[in-house]
C-alpha cells in the first residue's frame, strides 16, 4: 500500500476487484435500446466503483457515460477501472441532485438513459476508516464527500434529543429511537463521541436483548439513521429525480435500485405520477397536459434472485423500478405532479 493510500484510508485493490454491481444484467438489458445511437449519452449518477457503466459502456459503443459521484476515493477508482474506454467515460465529481445541472454545464442539456444506485457503497462500507460500517471502530465520519460538511459524530454531539429521535425513528425505522437518543445526550455530557465502538456499545446496553436476537445488529438501524442524516439523501432524492425525469430525452430511461423504504417510496410516486393521466374523470377528449409522459417498464419494486444474493449478499434488500420517457412535458407541468409526493 502506497503512502497516500494510507492516508485515505483506500485499499490498494483496484474496483473491478472489490466490486459487484446489483443487477448489472438486469439494469443492461434494461437500459440498452435507449442507448443504440449514435451520440448517445448515460448517466450514471451515483457511480460508486463503476461496475454499471463498465457493463453500459461494453454493452453500448455508441454510447458516452457520464459518472457523478460525491465521492472523490470512488472517481479515482472508477476512473482506473472504466480507463480503457478512454473519453466514452467522463467522471463529474457532484452530488446526484446536482448531476444535471453539472452535465449541463459541460455542455450535456439531454440523456438518453439514466441510473441511480442509491444508498452506501461497497467502496465506503469496505474502508474501515469512512464510520459506515458498525462492525468495525472507526472514527464516526460517514460524509459520501470527505471534504465539506458535518460528520456521524457532530450530530450525535450536536443534535438535541427530540431531533435525534426524529433522524432514529424516520430514517432508520428504529423502534427505540427515543430511548436511544436520550442515552447518547446523558453519555456525550460525560465525553463526545468520536469513534463507532463507543455508538455501538451503548446501542448494545439500549437496546432490548430479545429485540437484538429478533431484529440483527444493533447498530444497524441507527447507523443507517446517520448516513442518511449526514449526507441529506432523502432530500437529495426528491430533487434529483423529478430532475434526471425531466432531462430524459423521449425514448430515453431510467432506471433506480433503491435499498431503504424511504428512498423507494419517493421514486415508486415520482414514477407512479408521471404514467398516469391527470385528466379529471369524464373529460370526454384527454388534453395533452394530461396524457402520461412515462412508461413503467417494471412491475412493482423488483427483486434481485436468490441466486444473486447469494454471490453478492448486499444486493439482498435492493428494490429495482425503471421507466420509459414517452412524450416530453414542460418542468412546471411535471414539478406540479410530483408536488406533494415530499415527506
Amino acid at each position: 500500500m502506497t503512502i497516500a493510500q494510507k492516508e485515505t484510508g483506500v485499499s490498494e485493490r483496484g474496483a473491478a476487484d472489490r466490486h459487484t454491481p446489483v443487477l448489472a444484467a438486469r439494469i443492461t438489458d434494461l437500459l440498452a435500446p435507449a442507448l443504440d445511437h449514435p451520440g448517445a449519452v448515460f448517466l450514471d449518477g451515483t457511480l460508486g466503483m463503476g461496475g454499471h457503466t463498465e457493463a453500459i459502456l461494453a454493452a453500448c459503443p455508441q454510447a458516452t457515460a457520464y459518472g457523478v459521484d460525491r465521492d472523490t476515493d470512488a472517481l479515482r477508482l472508477a476512473g482506473e477501472r472504466l480507463a480503457p474506454f478512454g473519453d466514452r467515460f467522463r467522471p463529474v465529481h457532484a452530488v446526484y441532485d446536482d448531476a444535471i445541472d453539472a452535465l449541463a454545464e459541460l455542455g450535456v442539456t439531454s440523456v438518453d438513459a439514466a441510473l441511480f444506485d442509491l444508498g452506501v457503497s461497497s467502496l465506503q462500507l469496505d474502508e474501515a476508516d469512512r464510520g459506515f460500517a458498525y462492525s468495525v471502530d472507526a472514527p464516526l465520519d460517514m460524509r459520501m464527500d470527505q471534504t465539506t460538511g458535518p460528520t456521524a459524530a457532530d450530530v450525535l454531539n450536536s443534535y438535541s434529543a427530540a431531533d435525534l429521535t426524529r433522524i432514529l425513528r424516520v430514517y432508520g425505522e428504529e423502534r427505540f429511537a427515543r430511548k436511544i437518543a436520550g442515552a447518547i445526550v446523558r453519555e456525550r455530557e460525560q465525553q463526545p463521541f468520536t469513534d463507532s465502538a463507543r455508538l455501538v456499545e451503548l446501542l448494545r446496553r439500549v437496546i432490548p436483548a430479545a429485540s437484538q436476537r429478533s431484529g440483527g445488529h444493533p447498530g444497524k438501524r441507527t447507523f443507517q439513521a446517520l448516513r442518511i442524516e449526514v449526507n441529506g439523501e432523502l432530500a437529495a432524492w426528491e430533487d434529483a429525480l423529478p430532475a434526471a425525469i425531466e432531462a430524459l430525452a423521449v425514448g430515453g430511461r431510467i432506471a433506480v435500485l433503491s435499498y431503504h423504504s424511504l428512498e423507494d417510496r419517493i421514486t415508486k410516486r415520482a414514477l407512479a405520477a408521471g404514467a398516469k393521466s391527470t385528466a379529471p374523470p369524464g373529460l370526454p377528449v384527454e388534453l395533452p397536459e394530461h396524457a402520461p409522459y412515462l412508461k413503467l417498464l417494471t412491475r412493482g419494486g423488483e427483486q434481485p434472485t436468490e441466486a444473486e444474493i447469494t454471490a453478492n449478499p448486499r444486493a439482498a434488500s435492493a428494490r429495482f423500478r425503471a421507466a420509459e420517457r414517452i412524450l416530453p412535458t414542460n418542468r412546471g407541468v411535471q414539478q406540479s405532479r410530483t408536488k406533494g409526493l415530499r415527506r
